[in-house]
């Protein structure tokens, strides 16, 4: 009669315990290779054109092995000029190692056709964090003939110093295409060169943008 009971749960755990150590331990966790970026879009080619403006043909051939070379070697991107298009073509390769850098070199081979030069474009394809930013004079304020010229001159100043002076400031780069301006740089240095560019737009003297520009970059010094 006793031999029928059921065992008790102190006897149930015994039993469990003994059968994992029989077992012994648990297997190896298993070590999977990372997928490449012709397995992670299922073996489809990933596209991206960039057009090439007019102006910008002769320094693209100038500078075509200097753009070449690191989207090719460095992040195994096909690259190629299709002259009856006007465009450059990126895709992808079975040895690509990450998607990203496809649009990487996008936005590394786009920098260029805004006006930035190869080493400081290049930096796009090397830091994560790096954006550009285009916006016009007229978005910021509304002007036409001698207004507009005297705020893309004081954009400017004299020898191309106030962008300078905000370029170093910001560690940002600035180009100014006519009524365009393009910023290169992250996204907090970007915001602080915006602010700079559009209160000089908006009328306000170089010593003014120049002494808020120290206190803000002294600022964000502080702060990272």
């Amino acid at each position: 009669m006793q031999s029928n009971e059921a065992p008790s749960s102190m006897e149930v755990k015994a039993v469990a315990n003994g059968a994992g150590s029989a077992s012994g331990t648990l297997p190896p966790k298993p070590s999977f290779e990372p997928l490449k970026a012709h397995e992670m879009s299922d073996g489809q080619v990933q596209f991206r054109k960039v057009s090439v403006p007019p102006h910008r043909y002769t320094p693209l051939k100038k500078a075509w092995m200097q753009i070449y070379t690191p989207i090719y070697e460095q992040m195994k991107i096909d690259i190629r000029m299709n002259l009856k298009g006007r465009k450059v073509e990126l895709k992808t390769r079975r040895d690509t190692p990450d998607i990203s850098h496809l649009q990487k070199c996008a936005d590394f081979v786009q920098a260029f056709m805004l006006g930035f030069d190869i080493i400081d474009a290049i930096a796009l394809l090397r830091l994560d964090e790096l954006y550009v930013e285009s916006f016009e004079i007229k978005d910021v304020k509304t002007l036409r003939g001698e207004h507009l010229s005297r705020a893309i001159g004081r954009l400017s100043g004299k020898g191309g110093r106030t962008k300078f002076a905000i370029e170093n400031a910001t560690k940002t780069r600035i180009v100014i295409a006519d009524t365009k301006i393009h910023i290169l740089g992250s996204f907090a240095n970007i915001k602080v060169a915006r602010d700079s560019l559009c209160n000089l737009i908006l009328g306000s003297p170089a010593a003014k943008v120049y002494s808020k520009l120290r206190a803000v970059t002294a600022r964000l010094a502080e702060r990272f």
